[in-house]
C-alpha cells in the first residue's frame, strides 16, 4: 500500500536517512515501497531529548532512521524505558510502555514512535510543559 505525503512549501522530511526539502509549492509524493520517512516535526535532535520520555523517543527514532542496527541504540532504549517504567504508576501508561517495547523488539519502530508520543504527552501533562 503506497504512502502518500502531502508537503507544504519548504517542508523537510527524512527519507531513508536523506534530508529532503520540498520546493516553493505544495507537493504530493507517493512512496510505492517500504521506506523510513519522518516529517520535520517528528524529528528530534539529541539535545532536545531532555526528559525521560523524550530519552525513550530519541533512540527509537534513531533505530527507525538507521539502515542497519546501530550499536548501543537498543541498549540505550532499554535503560531509558526501564527507568521510566520504574517511575510511573499509571497502568495505562505502563501498558503503553509494554507496547512500545514490543514494537521495538519486533522492528516496528514507526509504531513505537507513535506510542512514544503518548508517553511524551503524558509526561508533559504531569510536568506542565508543552511536550515538544
Amino acid at each position: 500500500m503506497p504512502l502518500k505525503l502531502s508537503l507544504k512549501p519548504g517542508e523537510r522530511f527524512v527519507l531513508n536517512g536523506a534530508v529532503v526539502e520540498n520546493g516553493d509549492r505544495r507537493a504530493t509524493l507517493m512512496l510505492q515501497n517500504k521506506a523510513s520517512v519522518l516529517r520535520e516535526k517528528d524529528i528530534m535532535q539529541e539535545q532536545d531529548a531532555d526528559t525521560p520520555a523524550k530519552r525513550i523517543y530519541f533512540p527509537v527514532m534513531m533505530m527507525y532512521l538507521s539502515a542497519s542496527s546501530a550499536d548501543g541504540l537498543y541498549d540505550a532504549f532499554v535503560v531509558r524505558m526501564t527507568e521510566f517504567m520504574g517511575a510511573v504508576t499509571n497502568p495505562d501508561i505502563l501498558q503503553q510502555c509494554v507496547e512500545v517495547s514490543r514494537d521495538v523488539m519486533s522492528g516496528e519502530y514507526y509504531k513505537a514512535l507513535l506510542r512514544c508520543r503518548k508517553l511524551i504527552t503524558y509526561e508533559a501533562e504531569r510536568l506542565g510543559t508543552n511536550g515538544r
